[in-house]
């Protein structure tokens, strides 16, 4: 191997490791914060404020976003447990924009690379696209694709997130039930199984003196003999269940499945982005954009380099900093005020993303959603760039920085990955051992 290919490995090594020391600390945050949420937020609170569509709804969504975490990923993961939660869709989809571009840390970083500028065109335009896609989402998202979606998340639930509190393998049921004083929310038809009608369950689970031996595990806490439970556990006393461990416990067992699921797309995003920063120059990039100098109508300049910003964005997404980063090279390079906040907002419909939300929700469902965002961000550019062309507020002086910033040193960033660090390796073991006892491995 010569020399100049091994410089080229060790940087992209370099980029790949400082990128993930960036990105480590808010992706477990929100991943953690999510399996929380899932775990102790009751439905109904859910349904009461985020149940409907409205201004208010909005702005509740908006400033739930704001106090989440900033990477992509980790508000995939939190939207996805509000329509779990029965969120409606334009809800989900306004916390996820919210919680990827209202937040502190972007704004201070927008502030240090691009100027004041660059931040009141975040926040305005974060306000539109949440206004927009509340708007295109209730009106125009398919009633019976959203009934798939939903049936998708549903059908997932059991396989993938119910934590029985009966202690039982419910894999070979159709729809994960136990009712033993448990919520029954989460089912697709609402059961109950002491003298209810089974014909819903696939495979034979009543508990309440019915004989268990068709049942994978013998798990049934209504008076019957539960020498037989794979848990022992369930025999302790009730207030010993409900005690913070337990529900530390069991939030951390839909955290270790988060990462099963969408922990291969993760990955694959950080990667592919590492490669992108370390091997092509900044010039590169430059080139995709219309310069100023070309005599086209500014409308017509500011549609093009939206749609080509969000392009960019969607192949290119490096998370959190680097996006940014990126985003103050692309402006420099010819791109309008409005492609440069088209490739911001387009954080979420980047590859990698769009492979976690087919995960979560099917393709169908994902390719309608995509779409809608996709108007929804080049609308917002649109708006945006007129609004601040209009009013002569955008300015040039700015300063560009290299694209690779290091994250290391005595920073914010490292004292919270030395704290998130172990943290996470410890809640992921809990969840997975959680889950283990329960019969479902991953």
């Amino acid at each position: 191997m010569e020399s100049g290919d091994s410089n080229i490995i060790i940087h992209v090594i370099s980029v790949l490791f400082n990128m993930s020391w960036q990105i480590f600390w808010p992706l477990a945050f929100g991943l953690i914060l999510s399996s929380f949420i899932r775990h102790l937020l009751p439905v109904d609170t859910v349904v009461k404020h985020l149940g409907k569509t409205d201004a208010k709804s909005l702005t509740f969504t908006t400033i739930l976003g704001m106090v989440s975490s900033s990477c992509s990923y980790a508000a995939a993961s939190l939207s996805h447990t509000l329509l779990a939660k029965k969120a409606t869709l334009a809800n989900a989809m306004a916390f996820l924009v919210s919680s990827t571009n209202l937040i502190v840390e972007m704004f201070i970083v927008l502030v240090a690379l691009m100027g004041w500028t660059f931040l009141w065109g975040e926040v305005i335009g974060g306000l539109i696209l949440i206004a927009t896609v509340g708007f295109l989402f209730s009106r125009f998202y398919p009633k019976e694709v959203e009934q798939e979606l939903r049936q998708h998340i549903e059908s997932a639930e059991p396989a993938k997130h119910a934590h029985s509190d009966c202690g039982m393998d419910m894999s070979s049921m159709k729809h994960e039930t136990s009712d033993c004083g448990m919520d029954m929310s989460s089912m697709k038809h609402e059961t109950s199984d002491c003298g209810m009608d089974m014909s819903n369950i696939k495979s034979e689970t009543s508990d309440c003196g019915m004989d268990m031996s068709s049942m994978k595990h013998e798990t049934s806490d209504c008076g019957m003999d539960m020498s037989n439970m794979k848990h022992d556990h369930m025999d302790r006393p009730a207030q010993e269940e409900t005690g913070l461990m337990s529900k530390i416990t069991k939030s951390a067992g839909f955290f270790q499945m988060d990462l099963a699921m969408i922990g291969k797309e993760i990955l694959i995003g950080v990667v592919v982005s590492s490669i992108l920063i370390a091997l092509v120059p900044q010039e590169g990039w430059k080139a995709l954009f219309i310069s100023n100098d070309v005599g086209l109508p500014t409308w017509l300049h500011s549609l093009l380099d939206v749609i080509i910003g969000i392009f960019v964005a969607m192949i290119a997404y490096v998370c959190s900093v680097g996006n940014l980063i990126l985003a103050a090279a692309l402006w420099h390079g010819g791109i309008s005020f409005g492609g440069v906040i088209g490739f911001i907002l387009a954080d979420v419909l980047t590859i990698p993303m769009i492979g976690v939300y087919k995960k979560y929700y099917g393709k169908r469902p994902t390719k309608w959603m995509v779409g809608l965002l996709f108007l929804s961000i080049l609308f917002t550019g649109l708006c945006v760039d007129a609004i601040f062309n209009g009013f002569g507020w955008v300015s040039t002086d700015q300063t560009v920085r290299t694209l690779n910033q290091s994250g290391f040193g005595m920073n914010m960033t490292t004292v919270m990955n030395l704290i998130f660090i172990p943290l996470s390796i410890w809640y992921y073991r809990l969840g997975k051992k959680a889950n283990a006892g329960m019969g479902m491995s991953m």
